[in-house]
């Protein structure tokens, strides 16, 4: 999938297992939106000075990576590639749990960026639940063989919401709540 020779000049990207896609595949669109989120975990992670937050991105880039291979795999090629299920939604719902019991959770709508790394956990959140969005319409037209993907996503987008009240929390921030502006009112 590194193309580094100009091969995707013509519109189209390499897929593990061979093969090649069209850079507006619905495949194509899922895994690189999945490798966008992982950057955006990887600048919480560069961001955060709290051990606990930095270890906990590192293991969901990590699976973001699993993700990503499993969404870039020919599947032509290999029908049976899946690195994503039951157990690692589980590791994630587990994480969940701890951190909310932890961290102060928002009785509404928050606004992003009560730290540099609670705000970029909040970009990957966004991202990864557009990274959903396009595993769906990957299901939709037949070409998400494992849903547990779509299942492993949606639940890492909570997690990472979490995540950053977790971050906001030790941090000794409290989660700003959105105000609507409305006339003569600034937010």
């Amino acid at each position: 999938m590194l193309e580094l020779s100009g091969t995707g000049d013509d519109g189209t990207t390499g897929l593990l297992g061979g093969g090649r896609a069209p850079k507006d595949d619905p495949r194509i669109e899922a895994f690189g939106t999945v490798d966008e989120a992982s950057s955006a975990l990887g600048l919480a992670r560069a961001l955060s000075p709290h051990a606990r937050v930095t270890t906990i991105c590192e293991e969901l880039q990590r699976g973001l990576y699993a993700v990503g291979a499993e969404l870039g795999t020919n599947p032509e090629v290999d029908k049976t590639f899946v690195t994503t299920g039951p157990a690692q939604i589980q590791r994630l719902e587990q994480m969940i749990s701890e951190l909310e019991s932890e961290a102060v959770m928002p009785g509404g709508f928050i606004l992003p960026g009560g730290t540099p790394a609670s705000g970029a956990l909040d970009l990957a959140r966004a991202i990864t639940r557009r990274a959903e969005r396009r595993c769906v319409t990957l299901e939709r037209a037949g070409g998400l063989p494992n849903p547990d993907v779509r299942r492993w996503l949606n639940r890492l987008s909570l997690l990472l919401f979490v995540l950053g009240r977790y971050e906001e929390s030790v941090a000794g921030k409290r989660p700003e709540p959105a105000k609507r502006a409305g006339p003569g009112r600034s937010s």
